[in-house]
């Protein structure tokens, strides 16, 4: 019976030693760290490789529940498998007793709430880009594919491939530069 902790951030910037120190405290013996978006269980290597490691009477322990998932469906799985090998989830600042039908509305409520906290996120950031574009001050990202360089390649006489590979772009990127160009 072991207490593993998670801890995660959203970026690189960002540092996981306040979570990690809550983690120790609440008597975590493995501590996993990620620097990963939440909005997805993709790519979250830490994160499977602690459910995987869970086994029958250990307890999973992060410090909020929104460090483990932003959407309430990932969320959801995430407890199924914790309770699908006996473990359990723990808090150190919320109390979550997935045990009781009490401590799982509670889950699920938090879990919603995480989940509405990333899709308002998402609608300011939007607003901020419409706002941004109006006063002309939001450019969008720079192309990244040099258009002249395609068509001085093409005039060379190299096709879609070799373009591409000197590029270090998608074949289809190039057939958009040259069929954008033709019509």
């Amino acid at each position: 019976m072991s207490k593993i902790g998670y801890a995660r951030v959203s970026t690189f910037d960002q540092d996981t030693g306040l979570q990690v120190a809550a983690l120790k405290a609440a008597g975590c013996t493995v501590i996993r760290e990620e620097k990963a978006s939440g909005t997805s269980t993709e790519g979250r290597r830490e994160l499977s490789t602690v459910l995987d490691f869970l086994q029958a009477g250990d307890t999973l322990v992060v410090t909020r529940v929104d460090r483990l998932a932003r959407s309430i469906g990932d969320l959801q799985v995430i407890v199924k498998t914790i309770r699908e090998k006996g473990a359990s989830l723990a808090c150190t600042e919320q109390p979550v007793d997935t045990g009781t039908a009490a401590g799982k509305a509670f889950l699920d409520m938090l879990g919603v709430f995480a989940e509405f906290e990333t899709n308002l996120r998402k609608e300011r950031q939007l607003e901020g880009i419409a706002k941004a574009k109006i006063e002309g001050v939001y450019k969008g990202r720079k192309p990244s594919i040099d258009v002249a360089k395609v068509h001085a390649l093409q005039a060379e006489g190299l096709g879609a491939t070799e373009i591409a590979r000197r590029l270090n772009i998608g074949r289809a990127s190039v057939y958009r530069v040259l069929d954008g160009e033709a019509s």
